[in-house]
């Protein structure tokens, strides 16, 4: 069956003339199979657009581009396929450097199903070049489910026949975390960038994984003390020339590093992640398409949390590396209400609103969460340009490592388990009581907290909660850091609460899983959650999830029903709503006497969630459907 897939529909009026009426050109087609070209070598041309041509000698497009005062620089190969290209100030110089033997190739296949030989595994009916680009990737860099997602997603996706190569930032902080980029290569290609009103030179490693090219964009900016983003004074201030480099670098990637042998080449398939990456769409058509360039890749934006959306002030514009006339995809307006002073025309530019005008694609880490970003509530600002961008949103849920989240087989917990015998995991529970100085008390409903203590995740309801909660027979451990206020109160709760209430501040990958396998019910009553991880984590452990009825815990958890399917029941956990601390109180205690009273029905969710597939490989499908649908529309450009 053929799916046919609209256009986006034209934006409200309002909109339009704020984005310089953008519009839809070009043309759909794919490329042939593995595609090879040859050359014996290249040129570097760089030099001003003049009346004349470059050098004296320039084609009829780029005498068109003179009147933008920027020089067109290239490398192509033997055939004329571009291998890098430049947008950079007027110089009138001419620089002429011999280069290594690159091929390219171009993936775009159209196969059959098939299965991959040795491993059993489908290929995709079409595979594609993949530039996946974040700003964390596990397990080289990660602090939450970015890093997660970004490090899981290109190997199902690399083992269904794809291409793929991830572009991140080499951060080294001093600690030991630096062994993670250990096995990466220097590939000895520096190139220049010219953003932030200079010419920024970067390094690429590159380490072949999983049959995943993993390369790291190395600069100093991403060599200092603290977390990818911050330290203890708050978040970096040069966090945009940061991830503006790390975008610059990634469209150039495809174009200059020879990855085994062959460059990924000009029909690419770009995953910007988050606000970190939303430069990448803003740069393919602004900086690439007008000069032919790129003109048959495409790109999606993968918005994991809305909230973060990359805003500063309007004057850092001149730094982003973008002609002028495209301000208007990145200009942002504060409402009268979050400005400073009276004064403050509250003028800004937001790089992820630049993504969701220019990218060819939407995905959220849901289904519900990409209604959600259409909401006043839940749009922060953007949903009236995402609604009107509906068409091409999609939602898909985020798979779990099913390998390092395996029950059967957890290094982390001290007895192993599986849907065809659960009997050992009250053991898992008995040895979690031990560790942490719990009464030992196997038939002891035992309720968990995974996350991090902040205003999002309902930290606040479960404070409000915690003496009813404790006037009932359960024991509750609570793992996460976060805000020093209610860090403070988990110390001050398991003083309160001695033979019930256990804290960990702070996070331990070992403890994560020893309170995933050990608890009965797992609590998340986030005020929003695109998607949530500690769910699946759970319902894979055979620990019962229950959740507020928002974004990807509305999606990934089915309320419970004893009386479908004939009396057998339906269901893997409970969802509550509204958000308040007596609707979250009510599901947990009906979820509680379940557990005391309905020992069968309780064992029925424990199953059915350790049954449901929350494979990668169950995503990457879906993930490739949204894939086509990119090619079958032609890519976003600016109108004249």
């Amino acid at each position: 069956m053929t799916t046919k897939v609209s256009s986006c529909k034209s934006f409200s009026i309002p909109l339009q003339a704020k984005l310089n009426k953008f519009r839809v050109i070009g043309q759909v087609g794919f490329a042939p199979l593995w595609s090879r070209r040859s050359r014996r070598g290249c040129l570097r041309l760089g030099a001003s657009i003049s009346g004349s041509g470059i050098g004296g000698s320039q084609d009829a497009v780029e005498e068109e581009k003179q009147e933008k005062g920027l020089i067109l620089g290239t490398e192509r190969d033997g055939s004329g396929s571009v291998i890098e290209f430049h947008l950079i100030p007027q110089s009138g110089e001419v620089e002429v450097n011999e280069v290594n033997s690159v091929k390219d190739i171009n993936i775009n296949s159209l196969e059959e199903a098939e299965e991959i030989e040795g491993e059993g595994k489908a290929r995709a009916r079409v595979t594609y070049n993949i530039v996946l680009v974040t700003a964390e990737a596990a397990p080289y860099s990660k602090t939450g489910g970015l890093g997660d997602v970004c490090g899981s997603l290109p190997i199902a996706l690399a083992a269904r026949g794809h291409r793929v190569m991830v572009v991140s930032p080499r951060y080294l902080n001093g600690s030991t975390a630096d062994k993670n980029f250990a096995s990466a290569v220097d590939l000895k290609r520096r190139i220049k960038l010219y953003c932030f009103g200079g010419v920024q030179e970067v390094d690429f490693f590159h380490e072949y994984r999983d049959a995943v090219d993993w390369v790291f964009v190395d600069h100093p900016s991403y060599h200092r003390p603290g977390t990818l983003y911050g330290d203890t004074r708050g978040a970096f201030g040069d966090n945009q020339f940061r991830f503006t480099l790390l975008c610059h670098a990634a469209c150039e990637a495809p174009l200059v590093l020879p990855l085994g042998g062959f460059t990924y080449g000009e029909k690419c398939l770009f995953l910007a992640n988050d606000w970190h990456a939303s430069l990448v769409p803003v740069l393919l058509a602004a900086k690439y398409r007008p000069y032919g360039v790129y003109k048959d890749a495409r790109s999606i934006l993968v918005i994991h949390n809305l909230s973060h959306q990359g805003v500063e002030s309007a004057e850092t514009y001149k730094n982003l590396g973008l002609p002028p006339e495209w301000y208007g995809a990145l200009e942002w307006v504060f409402p009268t209400w979050a400005r400073t002073h009276a004064l403050d025309p509250g003028q800004a530019v937001n790089l992820l609103k630049g993504a969701v005008v220019t990218a060819d694609r939407l995905l959220t880490v849901s289904q519900g969460y990409s209604w959600e970003i259409t909401t006043v509530e839940g749009g922060y600002g953007l949903h009236e340009l995402l609604s009107d961008r509906k068409s091409v949103i999609n939602g898909i849920t985020n798979g779990i490592d099913v390998a390092e989240w395996d029950p059967s087989s957890d290094e982390h917990i001290p007895y192993h388990y599986s849907v065809e015998n659960i009997s050992e995991k009250v053991q898992c529970k008995t040895a979690l009581q031990k560790e942490l100085g719990l009464p030992i008390r196997p038939d002891c409903p035992l309720i968990g907290f995974i996350g991090r203590l902040d205003y999002q995740k309902g930290i606040d309801l479960i404070r409000l909660a915690i003496p009813e909660i404790m006037e009932d027979d359960v024991q509750f451990i609570m793992l996460g850091s976060g805000d020093p206020m209610f860090e403070d109160w988990m110390r001050a709760t398991e003083l309160a609460y001695k033979e019930k209430f256990r804290g960990w501040v702070g996070f331990s990958v070992p403890i994560s899983h020893k309170i995933t396998a050990g608890c009965d019910i797992l609590l998340m009553p986030s005020r929003f959650e695109p998607c949530g991880l500690n769910q699946l984590y759970a319902m894979r452990y055979g620990t019962v999830p229950v959740v507020h009825d928002t974004g990807g815990l509305r999606d990934t958890v089915k309320n419970f029903n004893p009386y479908a399917q004939e009396g057998k029941g339906e269901g893997t956990g409970w969802t509550f709503s509204p958000l308040t601390k007596e609707s979250m109180l009510a599901a947990l205690k009906t979820a509680v006497r379940t557990y005391r009273e309905h020992k069968p029905s309780w064992e029925g969710l424990m199953r059915r969630g350790m049954q449901r597939d929350c494979t990668w490989e169950n995503a990457a499908i879906q993930y490739e459907q949204v894939f086509e649908w990119a090619f079958i529309d032609p890519p976003y450009v600016r109108s004249n």
